[in-house]
């Protein structure tokens, strides 16, 4: 009878210490680190006039903005398909600064977002959207698309057809 208590007691023993190691596996596993940079307009500015061979897809949104979270999965899908096609998609954020911890991140982690994120954080939206596009109210969502030959801006939302249909028409000029 001592030694069948004996061996339920190593047997529970090392039952849990087993659980606690996967749980302490599973949690390593699924924390992934989330640093957003934070940009001002000096930071946009070089997001928005890079000459190199890529072509960029530059979105702006906000995790408030309905239309722009409607969107995003179109954003997703673009990047995942031309990820490897010197297509570089980043999403530039205008959410508020301090509801990066609690909203932003939050939200790119459900959303499993993969593109780039960045905040921007320069408040003085007035001097900064018309060099943005001189046709740009402000409103979101906006989207530039440009490589170093052509340059196109929309102030919309995109289904992914129309995303991937304005991305190639900037490629062609490569």
């Amino acid at each position: 009878m001592k030694q069948l208590l004996l061996f339920a007691f190593i047997f529970v023993l090392f039952s849990c210490k087993e659980v606690t190691k996967t749980e302490k596996t599973a949690t390593i596993e699924n924390a992934t680190e989330i640093t957003i940079e934070e940009i001002n307009y000096n930071g946009l500015e070089l997001l928005l006039n890079k000459q190199d061979d890529k072509t960029y897809v530059i979105n702006f949104w906000a995790t408030w903005c309905k239309p722009c979270v409607e969107e995003l999965p179109s954003f997703q899908q673009l990047y995942e398909n031309y990820k490897g096609k010197n297509v570089e998609v980043i999403l530039v954020s205008l959410d508020f600064k301090n509801q990066v911890e609690t909203r932003l991140i939050p939200f790119i982690k459900e959303h499993n977002l993969k593109p780039t994120v960045v905040l921007m954080v320069d408040p003085d939206q007035n001097t900064w959207i018309p060099k943005v596009d001189t046709e740009w109210s402000g409103a979101v969502p906006a989207t530039m698309i440009y490589n170093k030959n052509k340059r196109a801006f929309f102030e919309q939302s995109f289904t992914y057809e129309k995303l991937e249909t304005e991305l190639n028409n900037i490629l062609k000029t490569n």
